[in-house]
């Protein structure tokens, strides 16, 4: 059974989203998602600076199985990348709700509400549970 941490927003593309401060997002995949994808290669990182918005692709990870796009669960502009996944892809698969999460993005109005308008964690184990 994949692990749905509790308190973060959730996607059904298997994003989740975590409130840092007043207005910074902290995105990165699923547990379930780093399952389902296997060895994880390698991860194509937006630029600091780069406009996200909601549902859009943000980037890509690869793994031995496939290439995934990422999609951001909020809109708004990068602030800071995972730079160690360059050189550790691995940590996806390790921590994916640790060190390996993907970026932080600025957003517009309060971060908790950005998060807190994601699916939630209970309604996220329903939804895997039924894959």
């Amino acid at each position: 059974m994949s692990e749905v941490k509790a308190g973060l927003g959730y996607t059904e593309e298997h994003e989740w989203a975590e409130a840092q401060g007043a207005n910074v997002v902290r995105i990165g995949i699923t547990d379930f998602a780093q399952s389902q994808l296997g060895d994880i290669v390698f991860v194509e990182l937006p630029e600091v600076g780069t406009s996200l918005e909601a549902n859009e692709t943000m980037g890509t990870i690869e793994s031995v199985k496939t290439v995934s796009d990422l999609f951001s669960p909020v809109s708004g502009t990068v602030v800071k990348v995972n730079e160690a996944l360059i050189d550790a892809p691995e940590k996806v698969n390790e921590e994916p709700y640790g060190e390996g999460w993907i970026v932080e993005v600025e957003v517009q109005g309060d971060a908790a509400d950005a998060v807190a308008g994601l699916i939630s964690s209970e309604k996220y184990a329903e939804f895997i549970a039924s894959k």
